[in-house]
């Protein structure tokens, strides 16, 4: 069991939010809070934002002390002064496929245990309250101290956006192990074909969350342990040797979420593809795309070291990646090079692309008025001989 002193602290860390002791509006509702603050309460770490369950109450109960209902297939409820979602305590029934095939229902007589119970995984399903204290039916507790993912029950099964968050907390939570029962239901996620049921946005959603955790890599490692790499990804490729260091490398040099996804997908043979099916944001969409150019310059030895040995083709990649108008996203690219690259020098490049962007191109305009073409013969002219400066 987690020790005394551990639990103390957690209570502290959770009480900190006043309100939920002294607000009105809540005096005499059975109110809880669940899920992954809790959790993160009970390791130590601060609590995340909180999720709110109501206990025994009806719709018309929260509305009279001013809640205002939003949603649509359960009855949640928005704070009048925090703005905060309180959802009365629900079950669930496997109504369709995929993650929306669900119908929720909610009443007086639905429990705090049948609410836990509809949740992924044991560590997600402890619920805590000033009066009642922590309340975990389901031994996630347990789990916590034996650093255990292990699903709630076999509905874990019919939900295919479970599998996604089992792969995210795996790499959010390094140090804890997937439960064999229920890497064995992520698979039958899998093999069952729930897992294409999955839309692309909610794809993305989670893989974004996992890529920033300590170990990106595990999720990647997770979803092609279960086979729903390639379901959720097509022509994803991961070299699970490779890219595990690459990716602990991003993390350690605090690479953002752009460079972190073009790293991850850089061995796939159209990494802006895989970028557009799910729904990626531009700028990861371009430094998918882009990234592969910056590493086949290193490759090729056209830049050795703070020096340039191919002056034609570094002016090239120059051009393709557009850093005479996106200097900042070229740089970002270079350090998530160098994440894949040993002995990639930023501060060179830095140099390099700040004297090529200082040539004065209006004067060279100038100088050719009304000879288009010879005005880009005179730009390349010039770039090529500031580049050569760098030989």
């Amino acid at each position: 069991m987690i020790p005394q002193e551990s639990l103390a602290l957690a209570r502290r860390a959770l009480e900190q939010r006043g309100g939920f002791v002294n607000d009105a509006r809540l005096k005499g509702l059975d109110v809880y809070v669940v899920g992954g603050a809790v959790r993160d309460a009970l390791l130590g770490q601060a609590p995340g934002d909180y999720d709110w369950v109501v206990v025994g109450a009806a719709p018309e109960d929260l509305a009279a002390r001013g809640f205002t209902p939003v949603g649509g297939d359960f009855p949640v409820f928005l704070h009048p002064v925090t703005h905060e979602e309180f959802a009365l305590a629900r079950t669930e029934r496997k109504s369709g496929r995929g993650y929306k095939g669900f119908t929720f229902h909610t009443g007086v007589d639905v429990t705090l245990t049948d609410d836990l119970q509809r949740r992924d995984l044991t560590v997600n399903a402890i619920a805590w309250s000033p009066l009642q204290g922590f309340v975990d039916p389901l031994n996630g507790m347990h789990d916590l101290q034996q650093r255990v993912l292990r699903h709630v029950g076999q509905a874990f099964v019919e939900d295919p956006v479970r599998l996604l968050r089992l792969a995210r907390f795996a790499a959010r939570f390094p140090e804890f192990t997937v439960a064999p029962e229920t890497h064995a239901l992520a698979c039958q996620l899998v093999s069952g074909g729930e897992v294409d049921a999955l839309v692309p946005e909610r794809v993305w959603r989670e893989l974004a969350k996992g890529l920033m955790t300590q170990a990106p890599a595990r999720m990647l490692q997770v979803l092609q342990g279960t086979g729903a790499l390639e379901r959720v990804m097509p022509g994803f490729v991961f070299d699970d040797t490779a890219q595990a260091a690459e990716l602990a490398s991003a993390v350690g040099s605090d690479i953002p979420l752009p460079g972190r996804f073009a790293l991850a997908c850089r061995l796939s043979p159209d990494p802006a593809a895989i970028a557009r099916h799910v729904r990626a944001p531009s700028e990861c969409v371009d430094q998918a795309r882009l990234l592969p150019h910056v590493l086949h310059l290193l490759a090729s030895g056209a830049v050795a070291g703070p020096s340039v040995r191919n002056v034609p083709a570094v002016l090239e990649c120059l051009e393709a990646l557009d850093v005479f108008r996106k200097p900042e996203r070229f740089m970002a690219l270079v350090q998530a090079a160098g994440c894949a690259v040993q002995g990639v020098d930023a501060i060179f490049f830095e140099r390099l692309v700040a004297a090529v962007r200082a040539i004065d191109a209006g004067a060279l305009a100038r100088s050719a008025a009304g000879e288009p073409q010879r005005i880009r013969e005179l730009l390349r002219a010039a770039r090529l001989e500031v580049l050569g400066g760098f030989a």
